[in-house]
């Protein structure tokens, strides 16, 4: 695990939600349909990293670890695949007002004078080059009266990380009202000034593109508030010339509201339009998405419910888990408050963290029983006033699925994995929630593919990405 320094508190892995979004010899035409595969997952970035030096059963890290030399994204924590490409965000690597970015200084100067194959170490990424996505973040200024970038900033952005993929300048629309398309409906100015801004923005992304020949494929972004008005602005988004378009402002979205809007983009979806879906998983419409154009989408769900979801945890095929939740007494501020006002013995907190962190590890070795380790979690947890866990704990101590997954993760830290406790095991935990996604995501695809009846037409089965270059 590397060389041990000092003992160190672990950080939550508190981070911003970054909305989802892509170099060929651009020219003018339509994409050529490249070889192999359909339905593309990128994996939206915000600097999730892992430490390989840190020690977990001593909580220490090596003295002389450097994050951005030593520390590991997920497509390098795995020796398959986890995803199909990434996305990277201005937002996330400027920030914007009050929403900070995920990139230190140095981090970002890096990123822009390297490019972002190299500041990602894209070759160590198994199997075939990860193809990066390039989007502005338009959750981060959600707020604003105007998106608060020019055409020129992003593309300059774009060129710098050398992109494949470059998304255009958007404005979300955060109100999905279906009952406007209602013949004679009132349709607030603020929806239509938004969805002309960003139709406006991505005539200029794409008149930049082509005159000057940049080299990248480029996405226009559609936005709407009703079915009817996703199915507008993919329509002058196809007069213009784009052929892969970002759906957008779909993230809050229920399921049927998505569907509608894409049936109504898809009936008058040109037969090589693509789509992608900006935040959007839903991998139970898989069929459904890919009749209607959809050949890529974003996430970062499986990752984030590691740490920001109150029970679904740990994914495996069949089902997800709660994570057992081990707090450090002093990464606590709840637990650092009952002791400052003396409720709580410090000492005491330490000793029942410490019977936990032993009873999981005993437990894992099969050198102590489920009910025995449930006894010493429940009194750590009723230590820190937190609700009865125990009867959620006896299910996934006793079926100890990191047991049986075949995933690096899981194989490298074992029983560490199910710890809700820090950044290193709660990221890790995420790397493993998005292994699993993907290769679900892999079978359902193809599952989805053979399912397919014969007579389907060629336009509503071409769901593959343009290559980049078209």
């Amino acid at each position: 695990m590397g060389r041990p320094g000092g003992l160190e508190v672990e950080r939550a892995s508190n981070r911003s939600q970054p909305h989802s979004h892509a170099l060929q010899l651009p020219r003018p035409g339509l994409p050529r349909r490249p070889s192999g595969g359909s339905m593309k997952y990128f994996l939206p970035d915000s600097q999730d990293l892992v430490d390989p030096s840190f020690d977990f059963d001593r909580e220490r890290r090596s003295t002389t670890r450097l994050r951005q030399r030593d520390d590991l994204y997920a497509h390098e924590i795995f020796k398959d695949g986890v995803c199909d490409g990434l996305l990277v965000s201005k937002g996330i690597v400027d920030g914007f007002g009050a929403t900070g970015g995920r990139y230190t200084l140095a981090q970002r100067q890096r990123l822009l004078r390297t490019g972002a194959p190299d500041f990602f170490r894209i070759e160590n990424a198994p199997g075939a080059k990860l193809p990066i996505m390039g989007d502005c973040g338009a959750f981060t200024y959600v707020n604003e009266e105007v998106p608060p970038y020019s055409v020129d900033e992003v593309t300059e952005f774009y060129l710098d990380c050398r992109f494949d993929f470059g998304i255009s300048v958007d404005h979300v629309i955060l109100a999905y009202r279906p009952e406007f398309d209602e013949p004679g409906a009132s349709i607030p100015e603020e929806l239509r000034k938004r969805q002309d801004v960003t139709l406006e923005l991505a005539r200029q992304f794409l008149a930049k593109q082509q005159g000057e020949r940049l080299p990248f494929t480029p996405l226009g972004v559609a936005q709407g508030w009703s079915p009817k008005s996703y199915a507008h602005s993919t329509r002058e988004l196809q007069k213009m010339g784009y052929r892969y378009i970002a759906v957008g402002g779909m993230v809050p979205l229920k399921t049927p509201d998505i569907l509608a809007s894409l049936e109504a983009i898809d009936s008058i979806r040109g037969k090589d339009t693509r789509l992608h879906l900006l935040g959007v998983t839903r991998t139970e419409q898989l069929g459904a998405f890919a009749r209607m154009g959809v050949a890529s989408f974003d996430s970062t769900s499986p990752l984030r419910q590691a740490f920001k979801d109150d029970k679904d945890n740990y994914y495996t095929p069949t089902r997800t888990y709660t994570a057992i939740r081990i707090p450090q007494v002093e990464g606590n501020p709840k637990l650092q408050k009952r002791i400052m006002a003396g409720k709580v013995s410090q000492e005491k907190a330490r000793e029942l963290e410490k019977g936990c962190m032993v009873a999981m590890r005993r437990f894992d070795a099969g050198e102590v029983d489920l009910e025995s380790t449930l006894d010493v979690l429940q009194r750590y947890d009723e230590l820190c006033d937190v609700a009865e866990r125990r009867e959620v704990y006896r299910e996934v101590l006793a079926d100890r699925p990191w047991k049986s997954c075949p995933c690096d993760v899981c194989r490298t830290i074992g029983h560490h994995v199910i710890l809700f406790r820090g950044a290193e095991r709660n990221r890790r935990r995420g790397f493993h929630n998005t292994w699993v996604f993907y290769k679900e995501l892999q079978r359902d695809v193809e599952a989805a593919a053979i399912a397919a009846p014969r007579g389907a037409s060629s336009r509503n089965a071409r769901t593959r990405l343009p290559e980049v270059g078209t």
